[in-house]
């Protein structure tokens, strides 16, 4: 009762995660009906098809062991020899028949539910050797669908074979007066029409089954809501997990901005809060990127490190504040801000001019003009 109530309560479709997991555990649906009609009237199908070669088969390994006279069975390794030889004539005899069968038997569950190999689905699981869920299992609704489909199958065969043999009753009785042949004939005949029938009817409850299966094991896999919103928090992670995982890589961007600090030609800053840290190459760059920026501590750790590695810095105020609140690292500077920019770039290289040759004047230092609106933008809300 406790089982039908928890199945009342997944309302929810299986999620993808669902699915997989099932198919890893080895829960996949399978119709043993519809194998059992495939193996069925494929090897009827074979026998029918083949049954002249069959038969001088089979009777070939009869006369074989009946051939032997008792001198000869007596004689030292006669019996083992014997067997082996017949075994390996009946290998070859029935060696299409199993691997038609085998085929269609891997087919036909292929077809259902594809193709899976579970090794969790063959380890020891206690609880299935617990009687209460084992009648459980028995008297629940799929139990009681399985035996129902077993009663069907035993009154369809038996009303086959009945309507068979009342059918074919004068040649059997005719066979018992024939060759041996004839008989071996006769047996095959019986057999594939049996066969015919019985793969006929196991196909119809086959038809029937798959779809029972397909239904019964997407409910099996539902999930109730409460399932789903845990299955969800678990991909997402934890709000503290999360926060963890954002932490990190704020961390790792800003060791990879720092490392990228040395490389810069200019620091733009002001005196104590802002730090931007500007690149150019003109013939890799369309334009200006920034490498870096921060305020506060960071911006400090940025002057320092420019200071270490002898990368120029200026200080403007407002061009600092309106780089840093209009670009993002690793972006090209806004077009906004082009002029300022390259009044500072201009300003490092005539810098550096004047460094390498003492005939070069020392540039003056520039004073950027910028939009108040860029370099002091509106609070965000």
């Amino acid at each position: 009762m406790s089982d039908e109530t928890d199945k009342e309560s997944q309302t929810e479709e299986a999620t993808e995660k669902r699915r997989r997991d099932a198919r890893e555990e080895g829960q996949v649906p399978r119709s043993r009906d519809l194998a059992a009609a495939a193996v069925t009237l494929s090897a009827v199908t074979l026998i029918l098809m083949a049954g002249g070669p069959l038969g001088e088969g089979v009777t070939a390994i009869l006369h074989g062991g009946l051939a032997h006279s008792r001198a000869e069975l007596l004689a030292e390794d006669a019996m083992t020899t014997a067997l082996a030889d017949l075994s390996m004539q009946a290998l070859v005899v029935l060696a299409p028949i199993l691997l038609v069968t085998a085929g269609a038997a891997i087919g036909s569950s292929v077809l259902l539910g594809g193709f899976n190999f579970s090794t969790k689905a063959m380890s020891f699981k206690g609880e299935r050797l617990d009687p209460l869920k084992g009648f459980g299992r028995i008297f629940s609704r799929n139990g009681l669908v399985e035996l129902a489909k077993a009663i069907a199958k035993v009154l369809v065969i038996g009303a086959i074979c009945m309507a068979l043999v009342a059918s074919e009753l004068p040649e059997i009785l005719a066979g018992a007066n024939t060759v041996a042949s004839n008989g071996i004939g006769l047996a095959f005949s019986l057999a594939g029409k049996a066969a015919l029938w019985l793969g006929g009817a196991l196909l119809l409850i086959g038809l029937v089954d798959a779809p029972w299966q397909l239904f019964e094991h997407a409910r099996n896999l539902r999930m109730t809501r409460e399932q789903v919103r845990q299955e969800h928090k678990e991909a997402e992670g934890s709000p503290e997990t999360k926060s963890r995982v954002r932490q990190v890589q704020h961390q790792m961007a800003r060791s990879r901005m720092m490392a990228d600090v040395p490389k810069a030609d200019v620091i733009v800053m002001n005196p104590t809060h802002f730090a931007v840290a500007l690149r150019y190459d003109e013939a890799k760059m369309r334009a200006p990127i920034v490498v870096a920026k921060g305020v506060d501590h960071i911006a400090l750790h940025i002057r320092e490190l420019a200071k270490t590695h002898k990368v120029a810095t200026l200080t403007a105020a407002p061009l600092a504040r309106a780089l840093y609140h209009n670009a993002e690292v690793g972006q090209e500077v806004p077009s906004s801000l082009y002029v300022a920019v390259a009044q500072v770039l201009a300003y490092v290289y005539q810098l550096k001019q004047a460094a390498l040759d003492a005939n070069v004047p020392t540039p003056d230092v520039p004073t950027p003009e910028v939009d108040p609106a860029l370099s002091d933008p509106p609070p965000r809300h």
